[in-house]
């Protein structure tokens, strides 16, 4: 056949599928790592700080203030999508540090110990660590 003469065929549900995967995927790193970065502002004193009345961590402190250090940048690697995986990956290991150093030692339940939202943004972002960050990143947009 020629190419005038190839059928037109329509798109596949293979590709539908691919491309709202892509789509879904990056919607899902927008909002979690908007919403992360929010709980790194949370650091800084904003949204009502560490304690609900406006109080930051410590200029300085380990782990507290470097956590919000890289809560705030890694989350707006992520959300941006420019080197998401690693910053992802970095993202999970500070949620997993804080859920095992922080709420863990307090009870052995994340509803016992308050430490659900550590767990959820710990396999959030190593699933975007893994997956990768869908089909639009600034990164992507550079190369084009």
């Amino acid at each position: 056949m020629t190419p005038s003469t190839a059928p037109v065929t329509a798109p596949t549900t293979d590709t539908r599928s691919t491309k709202a995967n892509g789509l879904v995927l990056a919607a899902f790193r927008v909002v979690v790592s908007f919403l992360f970065g929010c709980h790194g502002l949370q650091g800084f004193g904003m949204f009502g700080g560490i304690d609900g009345q406006g109080t930051p961590v410590p200029f300085g402190s380990f782990p507290g203030w470097w956590g919000s250090v890289l809560e705030l940048v890694c989350s707006a690697l992520v959300l941006v999508g420019v080197a998401v995986r690693p910053a992802a990956l970095l993202c999970s290991g500070a949620m997993a540090y804080a859920y095992f150093v922080v709420h863990q030692p307090t009870g052995l339940l994340p509803l016992q110990n308050l430490g659900e939202p550590a767990a959820v943004y710990s396999w959030s972002f190593l699933l975007i660590a893994v997956l990768g960050p869908g089909s639009y990143t600034l990164a992507r947009a550079f190369r084009r």
